[in-house]
């Protein structure tokens, strides 16, 4: 199943904060010491991916406001992709030091739900302004793109406008991907073929595929050698120029818009069942939905805010490209299906 993007709604409003408020220091007197100490003592353990805690990255932002009004300490994990993320969880099982896990998507949702591991939210969310209707009692949405092609305007003059001029490009102009047994792009890319594709999607994977430079296991590694000039093209977001617009001042870098439309992505972050901080967690969560951290998301992680902020979003993300069609497939299909997909693509690439 795909939905159309004349179904959904578009956000009613998108604002990203100026100034961050700065928690005032706590003066620990004699007799509240103990006290103080112990919350102090409470640690939060959050797995998520390593662009998320990177120092560019929302996690440090977002560490310092939730500490200030939480009087405990959040421990990143960051063991990978999201992708990632969910493997080592369901390696761990109910073993896991993790309390909340942060960065999976619509397309992991139904397997992170199946190892039972997810705890009840019970977070109000009334204020999301998502482009669909959100309703789920265990994951909570907290930015969500596209998936799309972006390129380097120096180095391409004629770029394609669609995935069949994609895949029917040359090897002249390489292209990096990330790998989808890791990687929430590589996996969401998968995704976009087989929504476009149908049956056809092995053919069209093997006829990309002399364009491919190298699949990287997340999307870090697969940007850096983009922005260093190693391929003019890599999978990436709708939303990426945005940072190199807002941050550098440089068009240089732009996404395509592709005439069968966009995958969509809406990143969640779940708290875990059995947890002992799991009313932490769920404060967490209501956090991230707050005016005050979806006003740091759109322009660390340089996504769309799920909520409205404090401030409009800076004049570059009015200029992004905004898709005909947004492709979603449904969370069980995905579930059901991944293997087979990724084995078709492993088959595919490896001809």
């Amino acid at each position: 199943m795909t939905l159309s993007f004349s179904e959904f709604q578009r956000p009613a409003a998108r604002r990203v904060l100026t100034a961050f408020a700065a928690g005032s220091a706590l003066l620990a007197a004699p007799v509240i010491a103990p006290m103080a100490a112990l919350a102090d003592d409470r640690e939060l353990t959050i797995y998520t991916y390593d662009s998320f805690v990177a120092d560019w990255g929302p996690g440090p932002l977002l560490t310092e406001q939730f500490e200030a009004q939480c009087g405990c300490t959040i421990n990143w994990v960051a063991p990978g992709d999201g992708v990632a993320v969910l493997n080592r969880l369901r390696f761990e099982g109910d073993q896991t030091d993790a309390d909340l896990v942060l960065g999976l998507d619509t397309n992991l949702i139904a397997e992170a739900r199946d190892t039972g591991l997810i705890a009840a939210h019970e977070t109000d969310l009334s204020a999301l302004e998502l482009p669909l209707a959100w309703d789920d009692e265990a994951f909570v949405p907290f930015d969500f793109g596209y998936f799309a092609i972006v390129y380097d305007t120096q180095a391409i003059t004629s770029p394609p406008t669609s995935l069949d001029a994609l895949i029917a490009m040359d090897d002249t102009h390489p292209l990096v991907i990330q790998d989808p047994r890791t990687s929430t792009p590589g996996l969401g890319f998968l995704l976009w073929m087989k929504a476009v594709y149908g049956d056809e999607a092995a053919q069209k994977w093997a006829d990309l595929n002399d364009s491919v430079l190298t699949v990287t296991p997340g999307w870090s590694e697969a940007y850096g050698l983009f922005t260093s000039g190693e391929a003019p093209m890599v999978l990436s977001y709708t939303t990426s120029p945005a940072y190199h617009m807002v941050v550098e001042s440089d068009e240089r870098y732009q996404a395509l818009a592709f005439d069968e439309g966009h995958y969509m992505q809406i990143e969640v972050a779940a708290a875990i069942e059995g947890s002992p901080e799991l009313d932490l967690a769920r404060d967490f969560l209501a956090f991230l939905i707050s005016p005050q951290a979806q006003s740091v998301l759109p322009v660390t992680n340089w996504m769309l805010p799920v909520a409205a902020g404090a401030e409009p979003l800076p004049e570059p993300f009015e200029r992004l490209v905004e898709p005909s069609e947004a492709l979603l497939l449904e969370p069980e299909m995905v579930a059901e299906q991944r293997a087979t997909w990724v084995e078709e693509w492993l088959d595919a690439v490896s001809r």
